[in-house]
């Protein structure tokens, strides 16, 4: 009896080793690179969170250009890695077409829909936590004027661009929103000069708080403000320590969350595919607090925001979708 219960230990453990050895995830991030201080850094930390915890490897790689997108997803896929991570909207032409030729494979992509029935596709509610420091920039302005910097002009980053109005004119009914987008090609997320220039532009107007979800493009902004002794605000990842004490807070956009948990699931065969909503209530989206910004958060502003975020995940405030019907209503 003991020989055969030290038997099936023996063989409970080589099965679990079979499994994550079977287990080869993999992430090719978006036109930006790994470490952007941005979307890709926050995917790069998901997978790197998930190595840590489990000891399992992942593959990795940062295309150059928009032509390497089919060529690098049908290799990591041919090559057996299970699942395959693809953060950005971008990639869902190539995931529709290469996804489908391999229906054993898990994928996951960020920020669109395909509809496959071994894709999910994970959507984040940015509105929610554009909200959150919409509140805060309005509390934080001296001049009543503040902004926004957008990369690529879509209905995505419209969505942030929304949220945030809603919260500030929440806020402060009276307030100015300025708006830009740096451009209309995927160029746009990265041209840091562009950014500065954008956020010069808005502070001459007024503009005491500037936010920007524009990628790499947004560390020129956020250097811009910081130069002119105005503050900014960062997305995605925590960009506060970019520039210390100079940027009010960071709109965290946990991409983190998408890549580390559909790692998770397909190691634990629990992996699901079709639609992902990740909002506050789901630790999705929220806004950045540390050392860096600690001192530009004074109690009533804390407590502002924290009733606003209690608010709209109780739903007694419903922050519009700009995806719903592209458009604002504030």
């Amino acid at each position: 009896m003991k020989r055969t219960l030290l038997s099936l230990v023996a063989l409970a453990a080589m099965s679990a080793s079979a499994l994550a050895a079977d287990i080869k995830p993999a992430i090719i991030y978006d036109l930006g690179g790994k470490f952007d201080k941005s979307f890709n850094e926050a995917a790069y930390n998901g997978a790197e969170k998930f190595k840590e915890e489990t000891g399992t490897e992942y593959r990795d790689f940062e295309i150059s250009n928009d032509a390497q997108r089919e060529q690098a997803l049908r290799r990591f896929a041919r090559d057996g890695n299970n699942p395959i991570v693809v953060p950005g909207f971008s990639w869902s032409a190539t995931l529709e077409k290469v996804a489908a030729e391999y229906p054993d494979t898990s994928f996951i992509i960020i920020d669109s829909v395909v509809d496959l029935p071994n894709v999910r596709s994970v959507l984040y509610k940015e509105h929610e936590g554009s909200f959150l420091v919409g509140v805060m920039a309005a509390k934080a302005s001296e001049t009543g004027t503040v902004s926004f910097v957008g990369g690529m002009d879509i209905p995505l980053i419209r969505n942030f661009a929304c949220g945030y109005k809603g919260g500030v004119l929440a806020t402060n009914p009276d307030a100015k929103v300025l708006e830009a987008m740096t451009g209309t090609t995927p160029e746009a997320w990265n041209d840091p000069v562009k950014g500065g220039e954008i956020a010069k532009s808005q502070m001459d107007q007024g503009s005491d708080v500037i936010y920007a979800a524009a990628g790499g493009t947004g560390i020129g902004v956020m250097q811009a403000t910081a130069d002119a002794g105005k503050l900014g605000i960062g997305v995605d990842s925590n960009q506060n320590g970019l520039q210390p004490g100079k940027i009010l807070t960071s709109m965290l956009k946990r991409v983190d969350v998408a890549v580390y948990n559909g790692f998770n699931d397909v190691k634990n065969d629990e992996f699901t595919s079709g639609l992902n909503f990740l909002g506050l209530a789901e630790g999705g989206v929220d806004y950045a607090m540390d050392d860096n910004n600690a001192p530009l958060v004074d109690d009533e502003m804390k407590a502002a925001v924290e009733s606003a975020k209690a608010d709209i995940i109780s739903g007694k405030i419903e922050v519009h979708n700009y995806n719903d019907d592209n458009a604002c209503p504030y």
